[in-house]
């Protein structure tokens, strides 16, 4: 490993955002001071990990880094008791399965590292900087290609047999909604009948343009994330919910949809804020890279919890 003798209190933090179809590797302090700013295409891992590795050996050289953030999208393998702690576990994406993500990307530089979930990190980046500031108990959800939720409780991520899958939380169908889900594991869950992939299932080779907010394909769609929320307020009751990503962030009406069938799905059994319960990321499309810099972040600030919170190596 290489050593870095200079302050870590003066360094910058690196962090990588692994995406399904991009990564993004960025250098900084916080949101309004970005140094650097790579973005590496999610090939195969023996393409993509040694191209973010590269990037991170030129700043290593050049200016350090005092921690390093990874925020991977999974399943991934979050028990350091594990064997495969640090690697991605059963994915429909191809040659990702038991991909070495932790070892391959820090194992060269001696410095405190941080490791969770793409979702988990953009939801600790909006209580440090965006919409949950305040919050111990927050959720983050983005709907594109599939549906993931970063779920905080009692201010840490959750942990148990496997990080927050949310998405594939099975729910009752909006009547009359026969789409076959687009989850090659249920056939009813959130990510099967909700995301942007099932979106485009529902349009049938309409342009997403062309579809106005009146529409009915949006129906199903609001009555599955909506439940989602439901589930989420009566298990681990999240003070606020931030939906984000491509498809939700495309059409602004969805969120004060999604808010009000979520107050009457729960039709008065929880006292619910007056303010909005569903808001959109403060941060927006940097919540996912500002994640990853807020995990090496923590990693920096409690390296003797590391191994049990942040996976510190």
């Amino acid at each position: 490993m290489a050593s870095d003798t200079r302050s870590t209190a003066m360094l910058p933090l690196a962090g990588v955002e692994l995406g399904g179809t991009k990564c993004i590797v960025t250098l900084a302090h916080g949101p309004g001071a970005i140094l650097d700013q790579h973005h590496v295409a999610t090939t195969l891992p023996a393409e993509t990990l040694p191209a973010i590795v590269a990037v991170l050996e030129g700043w290593h050289r050049t200016q350090g880094f005092g921690a390093l953030g990874i925020a991977s999208f999974g399943p991934l393998g979050l028990d350091p008791r594990s064997p495969r702690h640090g690697r991605i576990l059963n994915t429909p994406k191809p040659g990702w399965s038991g991909a070495d993500v932790l070892g391959v990307l820090s194992s060269r530089f001696d410095v405190p590292t941080g490791l969770d979930t793409d979702v988990n990190g953009a939801a600790l980046a909006e209580i440090r900087w965006g919409c949950a500031q305040g919050l111990d108990d927050f959720a983050y959800v983005t709907v594109g290609t599939g549906i993931g939720v970063g779920l905080i409780v009692h201010g840490r991520p959750t942990r148990g047999i496997g990080h927050s899958e949310i998405g594939h939380v099975r729910l009752p169908r909006t009547p009359g909604d026969h789409l076959q889900s687009v989850c090659a594991f249920h056939p009813d869950c959130v990510e099967g009948l909700a995301s942007g992939t099932a979106l485009r299932a529902r349009l049938g080779g309409r342009a997403l343009r062309d579809v106005a907010p009146d529409d009915p394909v949006w129906v199903p769609m609001v009555d599955a994330i909506a439940a989602m929320c439901h589930a989420l307020l009566c298990t681990t009751g999240p003070r606020r919910i931030a939906i984000g990503g491509g498809v939700v962030s495309g059409q602004p009406h969805l969120l004060a949809r999604i808010e009000a069938a979520l107050r009457l799905s729960l039709n008065g059994y929880l006292e619910l804020p007056d303010e909005r319960m569903v808001v959109a990321p403060a941060l927006g499309a940097d919540a996912g890279p500002l994640g990853s810099i807020e995990l090496a972040a923590r990693a920096l600030e409690t390296p003797r919890f590391a191994d049990q919170e942040f996976h510190s190596v």
